[in-house]
């Protein structure tokens, strides 16, 4: 058996996925959780669920199913106690997601952040649009 590929998806990604599961992002949602191993850390995981759970989404989707959203996600997602401290990203906000990629020792994070896509590839983890992820996979 093939290990699983480790992935990290940005708050933005992952919430287009659960606004829009037939957009880039959600089909690339769709994929990490089927085909890879998702990473998310408490640092992460606060800013989704915070973020997500915005009453301005109601017109989208109800809470209810975007909690039920981040609840199926958590279920296919592997926890990271993050350790290590980077600083170069330019949005200092971002950092985070570098941060557990390392940690978690990912393979790539998806993200539509030019902040971070301004790094790829950063210490050896793929940086990429929801788009091009699901190129490299063949997904798309």
């Amino acid at each position: 058996m093939t290990e699983k590929l480790h992935t990290v998806i940005d708050t933005n990604v992952l919430i287009s996925g659960a606004l829009l599961p037939d957009s880039l992002p959600g089909k690339a949602v769709r994929e990490v959780v089927l085909h890879h191993l998702s990473l998310i850390s408490e640092a992460t995981y606060a800013e989704v669920e915070s973020r997500l759970l915005l009453d301005k989404f109601d017109k989208y989707v109800s809470k209810q199913e975007r909690l039920y959203f981040l609840q199926i996600f958590l279920l296919a997602t592997k926890r990271i106690a993050v350790t290590t401290a980077i600083f170069d990203c330019r949005d200092p906000k971002d950092n985070k997601f570098l941060e557990l990629a390392v940690d978690g020792q990912a393979n790539s994070i998806v993200t539509g952040d030019a902040d971070l896509l301004t790094l790829h590839p950063f210490r050896a983890v793929d940086i990429l649009t929801p788009r091009a992820f699901l190129e490299q996979i063949g997904s798309v």
